[in-house]
């Protein structure tokens, strides 16, 4: 790979980085501008490792004579500005000093037969991220973001997902007619109806690959959506709680999916 080319930018009204904090700081400003923003080694070296390559690096100057040659070398351009200037675009208490900026991914279409993720409505970006990090780790491939879910490639969206948007296809802004290019069983949970999952999981009774539709925080899957599922699950909770959080019911059921696929 040929050496990077370094700027050096001194001046806090310069263009790129007048775009570079709406990145850090505003939800949907990657959509106007194709790309996102990822600060800190972590989600950095994450991208890496799955072999995707930044357009542009970013360092402070004091990092920067000390940077890892992995990340020194990961762009072709490189920037370095002042340590007041990177603090002051950083979304972070603790600005991490180096990130990276990326084209965001070619849009794509709902894929018919990949295990998928649905998000219906679903705001919160923690649990976004959370739900994402689940998906990869448990052979779900394909997220699909209907209408009103928080924006995927938002910074919040970004450092709760810990990297596991590198592993995934995103499908943004989907409405309910979108979702018939599915042609994989739709699977609902639901605190009120449906066969319990460890039941469904005792019986080998579990469909994957499906899509597994996860809703609202408070308003749960839409009523519309609910129209379309295969099968409705429930969580058993023998503590007597009413409800999980949609995150915490992601992991339950995207790894009973993960098992019963191991089994078999």
């Amino acid at each position: 790979m040929s050496a990077p080319q370094v700027q050096h930018i001194t001046s806090r009204d310069n263009a790129f980085l007048k775009d570079l904090r709406r990145l850090s700081q505003e939800n949907t400003a990657y959509r106007k501008q194709g790309r996102f923003w990822v600060e800190g080694d972590h989600l950095c070296r994450a991208a890496l490792s799955r072999g995707v390559k930044p357009s542009i690096a970013v360092f402070s100057e004091s990092l920067w004579p000390v940077a890892l040659v992995e990340y020194a070398q990961a762009a072709i351009k490189t920037i370095v500005i002042p340590d007041p200037l990177f603090a002051g675009i950083s979304g972070l208490e603790s600005p991490a000093s180096m990130g990276f900026v990326f084209d965001l991914p070619v849009a794509m279409g709902v894929q018919a037969q990949m295990a998928s993720v649905i998000l219906d409505r679903v705001q919160d970006a923690g649990n976004v991220g959370s739900i994402l990090r689940s998906a990869s780790a448990f052979g779900f491939k394909q997220i699909i973001a209907l209408q009103g879910t928080a924006a995927l490639w938002s910074p919040k969206v970004l450092r709760a997902g810990m990297g596991a948007h590198w592993g995934l296809q995103m499908v943004e802004g989907v409405g309910l007619a979108d979702l018939t290019a599915l042609a994989l069983p739709m699977v609902v949970t639901s605190s009120h109806r449906g066969a319990f999952l460890h039941q469904m999981l005792q019986n080998k009774e579990i469909p994957m690959p499906c899509a597994w539709a996860l809703g609202h925080e408070g308003q749960g899957v839409s009523s519309d959506l609910e129209a379309l599922a295969t099968l409705h699950v429930r969580i058993a909770q023998p503590g007597g709680e009413e409800s999980l959080n949609v995150a915490a019911a992601a992991a339950v059921c995207l790894h009973a999916c993960a098992t019963a696929a191991f089994e078999g």
